[in-house]
């Protein structure tokens, strides 16, 4: 079976046809076809060539799967008895990809598109969209109707201090009332101490 070493990604990968490989991301639609041009071995049995670096004449197509995030990996960073402790977290990404076919002598890969990776693809898009249209109405709503709430809620105190700022103006008012009331009693006081003279 022929076997051919690609590099992608700063990584090497040993694949031969109908291989699901897991590779750093790469560009690319579901259904898509992709080739490696960087083959750094190809062999079958024990017929094997070894490039310097590449094989000239080599390609390496397949089909793009999908791109997804892989589990979370936790990275510490501990420094004892200096009360350092950091811990993180990273989820690469990586491309799933099946080759299809290992084409050798120059030839050019006769990998088609898979119809059917790029029909999901494309429903799953269409319905991103869709509930995406749905909720944008909705979320534009929300703030219209807390900035008409607002000036409702400001109008109230308003209308509040107005009424209670008259009562506050009445209040001297009746000081002063009362202020002139004794100004009354005095001169009773001054006729009082007249009589008394005179008598």
């Amino acid at each position: 079976m022929t076997f051919a070493v690609i590099k992608t990604g700063g990584k090497q990968y040993k694949v031969s046809a109908n291989d699901v490989v897991k590779i750093e991301k790469i560009a690319g639609e579901p259904g898509d076809v992709v080739t490696f041009d960087q083959v750094l071995m190809v062999g079958e049995g024990d017929n094997v060539t070894v490039g310097a670096p590449l094989v000239e004449g080599v390609i390496v197509a397949g089909q793009f799967i999908e791109t997804k995030k892989q589990r979370t990996i936790i990275i510490l960073k501990k420094e004892r008895r200096q009360h350092y402790d950091r811990r993180n977290g990273h989820r690469q990404q990586l491309s799933t990809v099946r080759i299809t076919e290992i084409v050798t002598g120059g030839k050019k890969p006769t990998t088609k598109p898979d119809e059917v990776l790029q029909a999901r693809a494309a429903k799953k898009a269409a319905a991103l969209a869709a509930t995406a249209s749905v909720s944008a109405p909705v979320a534009a709503k929300a703030p219209v109707a807390k900035k008409a709430a607002a000036p409702k809620a400001a109008a109230a105190p308003k209308a509040e201090a107005a009424a209670k700022a008259p009562a506050k103006k009445a209040a001297p008012k009746t000081a002063a009332a009362e202020g002139d009331a004794t100004p009354a009693k005095k001169p009773a006081a001054k006729k009082t101490a007249a009589k008394a003279d005179k008598e």
